[in-house]
């Protein structure tokens, strides 16, 4: 495949199943949703990775795999989903909307696999993003179709296999999909395996017993290494009659896949049957240390653990994934997991291990949290990233079993992790039940360390009022046991706060404060981000020479012990102290090495701040490419991730640079829609500088008050996505904007009274059918002029021509 695609490798070879591919091809040409149903270990996912791995070539944004066995929890899915596909949560906005933005205009297949179990959330997710995003196809796998408008369901068949094997000859048994998935399957277990008149109608009869179901075939091939064909054969006979006493309203094809696990089991030694049970506590896969720990123990020694674990490899009971950095990973087929998990509850364990598994993650999260803001961060992440579904688990298990203390430690120190990587709202809603548990007994320093995770992600959504209570409880527990480093970061956090309110005298107080206790304590990440904060407010107050002092110490403090994440942080503030003094030259190198550092080792919205600190040196040095470049960055990652404080920063740079690009009314439209963003955000931004606002104010004093006032005006009806349309046309337009009486820009273009109207509700993000509404038109006469005004204009798409319309004052015109 030679597109875009995040497929596994696969280790094994597809066997058949050409029919049936080109059936699927055909119907994916004919159809947006397409379900492959079936019994598990029918091979949906197989079939799926095969036919969509043969499309990537013909979808220009890819072909994307989410594979849903690992989740428990129908809430999760659109996380998922974005996950995969690199879409960010916008705080304040559900996830399904962002990703119908997301996908809207891109021509992707999705692969949704295992559905079955999350057909509740999995079903609305399809439909709504099926609707919204016409170039989007679906393809599903589960052990039922979605049952929503326009789904094409298709039921995986069996393997072809032969009626009878009495009758059938050598090359016929080979004509055989089923014949053919054996041997494959059993050369692989022993290379000199071959099809023979003598074992050729023992292979026939396993695959018929299977009912050609390739999860079943696969078990019985692997065990040629150690039985005949015919021993196999024989022993089918006796787990089918013995499994089928169950209950006999399920599935036939059911009870033969648990027979054929059933059968695979027994083979096993007791003690690889105790190891493969407790294996099955895990979700998403283990390493080996993982599985030492949690697995072994009563009656299996941690020593023993590899050598039983490559036994379970080597009878294709356990799945080696190769390939990622780091340790090895080892997994279980979903169906196989879930057996394991019933023998488990069936043997009595299940609590235990649950506890031991759960525990071992407990410890395995505080491990890499010790790592953040030192210089293998990235690597905790990526551990971290890699033990999601497990830590998942460990906090479903400790939640349900009422234990605080285990499962307020683990939330404490998976906070960050979920901050860095933008989960907000599951991290939030997994705190607001940590914090719900009785506390009994246990010391409250578990508790403190979730409530301060709880406001930080609170922070990041701008829900200002949680965060300040959960911080302020969390520092009123750290002061209660003594713990001063502790409470450096909950005063980091309130002084943040208090910046927000632009209450600088209490932020301060609180900044310094944060800087004894964290010097004193030897916290000093919170202490270098407290000198961090601090330059800021200095630097917007005037006091620059100060504001470097902090900065150089923050930069100092960082570097020396090493912390790669607050780096650029430092090194942004620095670039704004000397930007404000007027060393644009010092100023430039900060900002340039901030983005760079920023860009390889923070989260995106710490790239945000550089970038636009960037966009200000420029622009003032007259390099208005860069920060056309810089500035359009920082906005699009704003959006992207739902920063409503950095788009209001980014158009607040974008006044700027239109200022001194003498292009004066764009510039007073850009500074009153930021100065309307960060109304609506609560003040989350910061004041422009002294110097930014003398710029503006020279830019305002250029314009006859009636334009002046025109221009504020329309940049307060603007909205953010009009803004910043308007902000990233500005590399476009030529230095002056339009003078007094010069005519409308839609009259020169040659664009009729109704033509300009109708551009204009475009600007403002109505739809053609909502325009239509309000103009009292059909839609198709809408969609008639928006074509024809395109043609004139000589753009190619409606965000162009909004665009444009904000450029060109045709708010104003439609308001006349």
């Amino acid at each position: 495949m030679g597109g875009a695609h995040n497929f596994p490798l696969q280790l094994t070879s597809f066997v058949g199943r050409e029919r049936e591919q080109a059936e699927l091809r055909r119907r994916l040409a004919a159809t947006r949703l397409l379900t492959l149903t079936g019994a598990g270990g029918i091979g949906k996912t197989r079939l799926a990775l095969e036919v969509a791995g043969a499309l990537v070539d013909g979808h220009a944004d890819g072909v994307w795999l989410v594979d849903l066995a690992p989740l428990a929890d129908g809430a999760l899915v659109p996380q998922a989903v974005a996950s995969a596909l690199g879409v960010r949560e916008l705080p304040g906005r559900p996830l399904t909307e962002a990703l119908a933005d997301a996908l809207r205009a891109r021509e992707i297949l999705l692969l949704l696999d295992n559905c079955e179990h999350l057909l509740p959330a999995c079903a609305p997710l399809a439909d709504r993003l099926l609707r919204a995003c016409p170039r989007l196809r679906i393809l599903a796998t589960g052990r039922e179709a979605l049952g929503i408008a326009g789904e094409t369901a298709w039921r995986v068949p069996s393997l072809a296999l032969p009626e009878s094997p009495a009758v059938a000859s050598l090359e016929q048994l080979r004509r055989y999909e089923a014949v053919r998935l054996f041997v494959d399957r059993a050369r692989a277990a022993l290379p000199c395996f071959a099809l023979t008149e003598r074992n050729g109608p023992a292979v026939a009869e396993v695959c018929r017993r299977l009912d050609g179901m390739p999860l079943a075939i696969e078990l019985a091939a692997a065990r040629v290494a150690l039985l005949a064909v015919d021993q196999i054969a024989a022993r089918l006979d006796d787990r089918f009659r013995l499994l089928t006493t169950g209950s006999r309203t399920a599935p036939t094809r059911q009870q033969t896949l648990r027979a054929a696990i059933a059968w695979s089991y027994d083979l096993l030694t007791a003690r690889e049957q105790r190891l493969f049970d407790r294996l099955a506590v895990f979700a998403g896969g283990w390493t080996l240390e993982a599985a030492e720990a949690v697995a072994g123990g009563d009656g299996i020694e941690a020593d023993d653990v590899l050598e039983l674990l490559g036994r379970l490899v080597d009878k294709s009971l356990v799945l080696v994934d190769p390939g990622e950095p780091g340790p090895v990973r080892y997994r279980l087929l979903e169906t196989l997991r879930q057996y394991g998990q019933e023998r488990s509850r069936a043997r009595g364990e299940g609590d235990a291990v649950a506890r031991r598994h759960a525990a071992y993650f407990v410890e395995f999260a505080h491990g890499a949290e010790r790592a953040f803001f030192g210089p293998s961060e990235p690597q905790a992440l990526q551990r971290l990233e890699a033990e999601h579904d497990n830590v998942r688990g460990a906090l479903r298990w400790l939640i349900a079993a009422g234990d605080a203390a285990q499962g307020q430690r683990l939330g404490g120190a998976f906070g960050l992790f979920w901050f860095f990587r933008s989960m907000l709202t599951e991290g939030r809603a997994w705190l607001a039940q940590l914090l719900a548990l009785s506390g009994g007994e246990h010391p409250p320093a578990w508790r403190a360390r979730c409530l301060f995770c709880a406001g930080d992600l609170a922070l990041g959504q701008g829900d200002y009022a949680a965060a300040e209570r959960h911080v302020e409880e969390s520092l009123t527990l750290w002061r209660r046991l003594g713990d001063d480093g502790q409470a450096a970061a909950s005063l980091f956090m309130l002084g943040q706060l208090a910046r927000i309110r632009e209450d600088y005298g209490a932020a301060r107080a609180l900044l310094h404060e944060a800087i004894a206790l964290g010097r004193a304590a030897g916290n000093h990440a919170y202490e270098a981000l407290a000198l961090v904060a601090l330059a800021d407010m200095a630097t917007v107050q005037g006091a620059c020479q100060a504001a470097r002092q902090y900065a150089e110490e923050a930069l100092a403090r960082a570097t020396g012990i090493g912390w790669r994440r607050i780096v650029p942080h430092a090194l942004r503030s620095l670039a704004d102290a000397c930007y404000e003094e007027g060393d644009d030259g010092a100023a430039r190198a900060f900002a340039e090495e901030s983005v760079a550092g920023a860009r390889e080792r923070a989260a995106p919205w710490w790239l945000i701040p550089p970038l636009v600190s960037l966009g200000h040196v420029a622009a003032a040095q007259r390099d208005f490419a860069r920060a056309h470049a810089a500035l359009a960055e920082a906005l699009s990652l704003s959006r992207e991730i739902g920063d409503e404080s950095g788009i209001a920063a980014g158009l607040q740079a974008c006044a700027y640079l239109a200022a001194a690009r003498d292009q004066p009314e764009r510039a007073i439209r850009l500074a009153t829609a930021a100065e309307a963003v960060r109304q609506r955000t609560g003040g989350t931004v910061i004041p422009a500088s002294a110097r930014v606002r003398g710029r503006l104010a020279s830019a305002a004093g250029a314009l006859v008050p009636a334009l002046e006032q025109a221009a504020r005006l329309q940049g307060q009806r603007m909205s953010p996505d009009e803004a910043i349309a308007a902000a990233l046309a500005i590399g476009e337009a030529g230095p002056a904007g339009r003078q007094a009486g010069a005519p409308v820009a839609g009259e020169a273009a040659g664009l009729t009274p109704r033509e300009r109207e109708v551009a204009a509700l475009v600007a403002r993000g109505l739809s053609n059918l909502e325009i239509a509404g309000q103009l009292f038109v059909s839609e198709r006469t809408v969609e008639t002029h928006v074509r024809h005004i395109l043609g004139k204009l000589g753009l190619r798409s409606r965000a162009r021509l909004a665009s444009w319309a904000v450029e060109h004052q045709l708010f104003a015109a439609l308001a006349e």
